[in-house]
């Protein structure tokens, strides 16, 4: 009980430090650019995914799967419109998107890198660019109004160096003052490239729809003209959320970890835990068997015997039987001879057991009567000489 008790406290002690840890120390912001969902850090997309369904006139689905496992179970889709922002996919994946997209679907995709495969499909390139400490990116496309957007932290650096003009119309660009190529200029960040039936949209900078951006007013009027570049039909959202609910073996442990206040709890209870089994395991030992006396067996059999001879009511055997005992201790332990009974016998007995020569007297008569087979004994006659015998050699 006692160590119980100093675990208690221990414990309390641990639980009251992490509290003043965490009341006493600033929250530190994360930028690192996780597009994820469920993230209300600058470069997540919580507030997207909140709003997202007023942006596209509720004509959006949200798709927890890779385009491939959707396409599979989707054979006959009618045209539709494909998002994709920061999201990694697979081969065969974009596969499924290039197919869609010949058929008459449009796919916009908000990427800092476009796979390889796609540049070459599409027939353009896209590279790194060094834009400086900031950069601002704007509409050049005559369908919507002139928008802007000013990029101050952790921008994409990437433009479509290259593209066939035949098949590409440049939408938007970033314009920079300072870079390690020019003092001045633009370069597109923003195409659409016809293929097939469709068109793929191609945006460089995906931050423009994280918590950071998009929750400026400034910003608004840019990020809806992108998007209204789409046609007005139903638009398929594919993103991470399914490879984040299948990044662990314990998808619970990614939301208790994501948050302060429950990772220190989580933490206190795993460390308790193991406290817990500490000091139980050596506590507890191992049970050890009773192992009860053995009994003593002569004891039983005398009792089962002379309840036996009660139950006969052969007193006079019993009486023999005793006498004899006696006599035969008598001759190993006192040295005397037992033969005749007679006043020698009582005098030698007196001296050696030191008994006075009343009682001795009285146990030979009894003695005497005991060995006689025509004697007549009663109950009170066994008694008398079981005590008198008793008396003489205890």
């Amino acid at each position: 009980m006692k160590n119980y008790k100093t675990i208690g406290i221990i414990l309390f002690v641990l639980f009251l430090l992490i509290v003043l840890i965490n009341l006493s120390s600033e929250r530190e912001i994360s930028w690192d650019k996780n597009f994820s969902t469920t993230e209300k850090s600058p470069y997540g997309l919580f507030v997207f995914n909140k709003e997202f369904k007023t942006l596209f006139k509720n004509k959006i689905e949200s798709i927890e799967k890779s385009p491939y496992a959707f396409y599979e179970k989707k054979k006959n889709l009618k045209p539709h419109n494909i998002l994709i922002i920061e999201s990694e996919l697979d081969a065969l994946s974009w596969g499924k998107i290039l197919n869609q997209v010949s058929k008459g679907s449009d796919a916009m995709i908000l990427a800092e890198e476009f796979p390889q495969e796609l540049q070459d499909t599409l027939e353009i390139e896209h590279r790194d660019f060094n834009y400086g400490e900031e950069s601002n990116i704007y509409l050049t496309d005559e369908k919507v109004p002139y928008d802007s957007l000013v990029i101050d932290k952790d921008q994409a650096h990437g433009i479509f160096s290259k593209m066939n003009l035949n098949k590409t119309e440049i939408l938007g660009e970033e314009y920079y003052e300072t870079s390690e190529d020019f003092d001045i200029g633009s370069a597109a960040n923003f195409i659409k490239v016809n293929f097939g039936k469709g068109h793929f949209y191609l945006h460089s900078e995906p931050l423009i729809v994280t918590n950071y951006h998009i929750l400026k007013k400034q910003n608004q009027n840019y990020i809806q003209d992108v998007f209204s570049l789409l046609p007005d039909r139903e638009t398929y959202w594919f993103h991470n959320a399914y490879r984040e609910k299948s990044s662990s073996w314990f998808p619970f442990l990614d939301f208790i970890l994501s948050k302060p206040g429950l990772r220190n709890a989580w933490y206190i209870f795993v460390f308790s835990i193991l406290l817990f089994i500490i000091f139980n395991a050596k506590r507890r030992q191992r049970i050890v068997p009773i192992i009860e006396p053995l009994k003593n067996k002569s004891i039983e059999f005398i009792r089962t015997i002379g309840n036996l001879y009660m139950q006969e009511g052969d007193f006079h055997d019993m009486m023999a039987k005793k006498s004899q005992y006696f006599l035969s201790r008598v001759r190993t332990e006192l040295l005397i001879d037992t033969q005749n009974l007679d006043e020698e016998f009582e005098k030698k007995l007196q001296l050696k057991t030191g008994k006075s020569p009343e009682k001795i007297n009285e146990a030979v008569i009894l003695i005497k009567k005991s060995l006689n087979p025509s004697a007549q004994v009663i109950n009170e006659d066994l008694i008398k000489l079981n005590k008198a015998l008793n008396e003489i050699l205890k």
